[in-house]
C-alpha cells in the first residue's frame, strides 16, 4: 500500500510539472524600423492585458508611430490619429473610445522595459483610468545612490501635495519653473528638482512624504534605471524582455514641436502564444510562481 501510495505522489509531482511547462503565455513584438522589441503582459493586471492584446490582434496598432519620445525617460504610441498625420499635427489625443481601469501594483515600478499605459491627468481623471490605446515604454535613467534616498519619498503624497499648493497664485512662478524643466525634455533634471521640493512639500500642506524604499527599487532603479516618479500613479501591465536597446534609439532620435519625431517611427504589433518554458529558454525571463 506504501508503494501504491508513493507512486501516486510521484505521478502528481511529475503531473504538476508537466502542466506547469506547458503553460502558455503571450509574447508581444513591437516591430519597428530601429528593431523590434520583445515583452510579455502581467496576469495581475488583467483588464490591460486582454485589451492590448485584443488591439494587437485586431492590428489596431499597425503603423501608427511612436508619437512622443523623450531621451532619458520614454516613447509613448498608440494613438489611432497618428496613422494619416501630417507633420507638425498635434497628437496625443486620440484612443479607442473607451478607457481602462487602473489597475495600480506596487511591485511593478517604472524600471527600463516596463510597459505602461498612458492617461488623461488627475484633475479630470481622478479615477486614475488609463487610454484604451496609448501605452508608453520606460527609459529612465540609472539612479546613483544618493538619488535612491530621495526615493524614500512618497511620490503619489508629493505630486498630491504640491498640486495643493499650486492652488496659491503665489506658488505660480514654481508650477512654472517645474512646467519649463518638464518641456524641456529634461527629465534627470526634472526628477531631481522634485526631490528637492519635496521637504518644502512637506511642510507646506503637512502631508506625510518621507517613505521606505524597497530592495526591489533599489536593485532596479541602480542598475537598468527607470522613471520613478511615476510609480504608483500609471499602471504599469507589462515588461521589455528583448530590445531594450531599441528603446534607447528610439528616444534618441531628433525631435520637434511636442517631443514628436522628426521623422516617423512606425510600429507593428504582434502577439503569439506561446509556453512560459520556450519564454524562459529564448529569452531568459521566468515567469514568478504564484502563491497559493
Amino acid at each position: 500500500m506504501k508503494k501504491t501510495i508513493t507512486a501516486y505522489f510521484v505521478f502528481i509531482i511529475l503531473m504538476s510539472s508537466c502542466a506547469q511547462d506547458s503553460k502558455k503565455d503571450f509574447v508581444v513584438t513591437i516591430k519597428t524600423s530601429h528593431g523590434d522589441m520583445v515583452a510579455i503582459l502581467y496576469d495581475e493586471t488583467p483588464k490591460h492585458k486582454a485589451n492590448f492584446i485584443k488591439l494587437a490582434k485586431e492590428h489596431f496598432y499597425d503603423s501608427l508611430i511612436f508619437h512622443r519620445v523623450m531621451q532619458g525617460f520614454m516613447i509613448q504610441g498608440g494613438d489611432p490619429e497618428s496613422k494619416k498625420a501630417v507633420a507638425g499635427q498635434n497628437l496625443g489625443q486620440g484612443g479607442p473610445g473607451y478607457t481602462v481601469d487602473a489597475e495600480i501594483i506596487p511591485t511593478f515600478i517604472h524600471e527600463k522595459g516596463a510597459l505602461a499605459a498612458a492617461r488623461t491627468p488627475d484633475n479630470v481623471n481622478p479615477t486614475k483610468a488609463s487610454s484604451g490605446s496609448q501605452f508608453y515604454v520606460v527609459q529612465g535613467t540609472v539612479l546613483s545612490p544618493a538619488e535612491i534616498e530621495n526615493l524614500g519619498f512618497n511620490q503619489m503624497q508629493l505630486m498630491t501635495g504640491l498640486r495643493k499648493m499650486f492652488e496659491d497664485p503665489a506658488n505660480k512662478p514654481l508650477l512654472d519653473s517645474l512646467n519649463q524643466l518638464y518641456y524641456s525634455g529634461d527629465m534627470p533634471a526634472y526628477q531631481k528638482r522634485l526631490f528637492e521640493l519635496a521637504p518644502r512639500v512637506e511642510r507646506a500642506t503637512g502631508l506625510p512624504i518621507i517613505n521606505t524604499v524597497s530592495d526591489q527599487k533599489t536593485k532596479a532603479y541602480t542598475s537598468v534605471g527607470g522613471a520613478p516618479h511615476l510609480d504608483g500613479e500609471y499602471t504599469v501591465f507589462g515588461k521589455v524582455i528583448k530590445g531594450l536597446d531599441v528603446i534607447d534609439k528610439i528616444a534618441a532620435v531628433p525631435t520637434g514641436p511636442a517631443n514628436r519625431p522628426m521623422e516617423d517611427i512606425r510600429m507593428k504589433v504582434t502577439v503569439e502564444e506561446v509556453s512560459r518554458k520556450k519564454i524562459a529558454k529564448d529569452y531568459g525571463y521566468v515567469f514568478p510562481e504564484k502563491k497559493n
